[in-house]
């Protein structure tokens, strides 16, 4: 893994950072675990806009990624690692001693030919899914459930991963990679390892028409519009706004707290720093 730089012969070339995809084994994906992705962008089911800068890109197909592994104690041994063009983490392809396959999340230093396993008596190891109480402390861990049988939830970003900080009662102590402390239930299964394709975050796209191609309209500041647009909008030469961030309705943002109570904060021990 790593990033591709560029000389630039072209302007869009002169801040252009890339995956370099040396990781990356098979061509195409396994057709079977593809479904044809309809794109919503940025519509609701009565066609309005509810996000805004949202379409066009090239058109994807949706890999079906196993985020239970709910096949314990059968060994899988990696047949591919993938590109999926749907997340920021690399994929791989296991082929089960039963002939089944599945696509995983790929974490960091999965090679093909590697035998991975799902259960509570599989060995902690780098690519292996255990249940939180068989989890030593301090592993790093990734694609963690948050309710048992469930599925994966947390930690599923390309480069992301969670540390076990602490077992007390029913529950596990774990870390987020936001920062923020959380109770687990200990049947909650989570992968050992940190998910791959770490250099994303060093991505430069270099030209506007990349972030097309991924379906990303331009958005434009409140403050360049008129003020009929925006509340922010108008002002005699280059003004400052003149008041507080806010969205074309008049709605507070950047720092404007949205969130609401949910039944599940109980069991955040220490908010996001």
């Amino acid at each position: 893994m790593g990033l591709k730089k560029y000389r630039p012969i072209t302007a869009g070339q002169r801040f252009k950072a890339n995956a370099s995809f040396e990781e990356i084994t098979a061509k195409k994906p396994h057709k079977p675990l593809l479904v044809a992705l309809k794109r919503s962008s940025g519509r609701n089911n009565h066609g309005h806009i509810t996000v805004r800068h949202r379409g066009g890109g090239h058109k994807r197909f949706y890999r079906l990624i196993d985020f239970k592994r709910d096949k314990p104690g059968i060994p899988a041994k990696v047949a591919s690692i993938e590109y999926d063009p749907n997340r920021s983490a690399r994929i791989a392809l296991l082929q089960y001693r039963d002939g089944e396959k599945r696509y995983i999340i790929a974490p960091v230093g999965l090679s093909v030919g590697q035998e991975v396993m799902a259960g509570p008596q599989a060995e902690v190891k780098m690519g292996n899914r255990l249940p939180l109480g068989r989890i030593p402390m301090g592993t790093e861990i990734y694609n963690i459930e948050l309710k048992p049988g469930r599925g994966g939830q947390i930690a599923r970003g390309a480069g992301a991963s969670a540390q076990l900080m602490a077992k007390e009662g029913r529950f596990a102590l774990i870390k987020l990679p936001s920062g923020e402390l959380r109770q687990i239930p200990m049947e909650c299964y989570a992968t050992i390892g940190q998910v791959g394709n770490v250099e994303h975050e060093g991505i430069s796209m270099g030209k506007a028409g990349k972030a097309r191609w991924l379906g990303r309209r331009p958005g434009v500041r409140g403050v360049a519009m008129n003020p009929v647009d925006h509340p922010l909008g108008g002002g005699e030469g280059k003004s400052s706004g003149g008041r507080h961030p806010c969205t074309p309705w008049g709605k507070p943002t950047k720092g404007y707290k949205t969130r609401k109570r949910k039944a599940s904060d109980r069991f955040i021990v220490k908010r996001r720093s």
